[in-house]
């Protein structure tokens, strides 16, 4: 059956390289020695929602985990801060996947903003119930940027499986 317009597209398998390909280059982005403002958005965590909602069956709980520990030891920060944060949005995003890929990108976004914010929130309680400083009201914009990268990464993260293994003019899938 030829699909019409309007009709997502069918994607290919995507390639395991570039899944873990995506996760380590997102988390040497965040190694990088640049300091991290409050209100920077966190490119693990956005790529740890994104594979946990696309690939629940290679990237869940215990890959968030171990690299929410990796970003605790480099940041010297309270041991399973990150972890915690990460573990939780990886669930959250298992939890809502099935609903997430019924819509379109910009209602993901919409969805997904709750979610980047309860990750975000964790991270900051475990740091103050642990004595830490508040980082003040601008955490508040980590989860808005979060999710305005939402479609960019959509974009960028499906296109290897958007192409035509054997592209013919007879053939459009």
């Amino acid at each position: 059956m030829i699909m019409g317009k309007g009709q997502q597209q069918l994607l290919l398998p995507v390639n395991p390289a570039f899944l873990w390909g995506s996760l380590a280059a997102a988390l040497l982005l965040d190694l990088l020695p640049i300091g991290r403002a409050v209100w920077a958005p966190d490119p693990l965590l956005l790529l740890l929602v994104f594979w946990s909602v696309h690939q629940p069956a290679r990237v869940g709980m215990g890959v968030a985990f171990v690299l929410g520990l990796c970003i605790d030891v480099h940041q010297a920060a309270l041991l399973g801060q990150h972890a915690l944060g990460y573990t939780v949005l990886v669930f959250l995003g298992g939890y809502l996947q099935r609903r997430l890929l019924w819509l379109s990108v910009a209602a993901q976004t919409v969805q997904l903003l709750p979610v980047f914010f309860a990750a975000q929130a964790i991270e900051v309680l475990v740091r103050t119930a642990a004595g830490g400083v508040f980082p003040g009201f601008g955490f508040v914009l980590a989860p808005v940027f979060e999710a305005l990268l939402w479609p960019l990464a959509s974009v960028v993260l499906l296109a290897p499986q958007r192409r035509a293994p054997d592209p013919d003019e007879n053939r459009p899938l």
